[in-house]
């Protein structure tokens, strides 16, 4: 439960629990669970804006048709998944909303997590002159596309490394979290229903 503003700063002890729980971690279904609580923070022109990570979708890979990266599928935007864990996966969806993954496991095995909601921290009034608002809204950083206007992310960040100045993750946790199958994607066949998807309980945050 989040009972102050947290650091938006990672200690350098938090280094290798990050790549054991997330970046490293082979079970990206785990590593998705694991992202619940975390900070996720950019600095961008000086400002600094993130907040606490409120819902995960994983994609599995070679095996997932959710996946970008399903049969090892190779492109210029989906190389990047597979590098090793740790580094941004960012790209253009339907032409015009960014989404946010972070890529896990070892290199050649495409992983990755698509951060789908934050609970905003740091540098609200700077997150909703981006996304053009008046005042502070739950829709302000809730869902994919939201989050990353709010944060100032553009696919130009895809391949940052997640520890970097201009974008990095710290470490957090939630336990208590609902578990469901993933949001819009119809096309994925037998894939459709795996439960994928995990999203923080608003008490957690209280």
């Amino acid at each position: 439960m989040v009972h102050r503003l947290p650091s938006p700063y990672p200690a350098r002890s938090e280094k290798k629990a990050l790549e054991k729980r997330i970046f490293r971690n082979s079970d990206v279904v785990d590593a998705a669970k694991n992202l619940l609580g975390c900070g996720v923070y950019t600095k961008i022109d000086g400002h600094l804006t993130g907040g606490i990570i409120t819902e995960t979708e994983s994609y599995a890979g070679v095996n997932d048709k959710a996946s970008h990266a399903y049969g090892g599928r190779r492109t210029k935007r989906t190389e990047i998944m597979y590098r090793r864990g740790g580094v941004a996966y960012v790209y253009l969806c339907y032409g015009i909303h960014v989404l946010l993954n972070v890529v896990t496991g070892e290199i050649d095995v495409p992983h990755g997590v698509l951060i789908r909601a934050i609970h905003p921290t740091h540098g609200i009034d700077v997150m909703m002159k981006r996304r053009n608002k008046s005042r502070h809204e739950k829709m302000l950083t809730n869902g994919p596309g939201s989050l990353t206007a709010a944060l100032g992310l553009t696919v130009h960040f895809t391949g940052t490394p997640l520890d970097s100045e201009s974008l990095w993750i710290t470490l957090g946790s939630i336990k208590d979290f609902k578990t469901t199958p993933r949001i819009g994607i119809d096309y994925a066949e037998e894939c459709i229903d795996l439960p994928y998807r995990f999203v923080a309980k608003s008490n957690c945050l209280q």
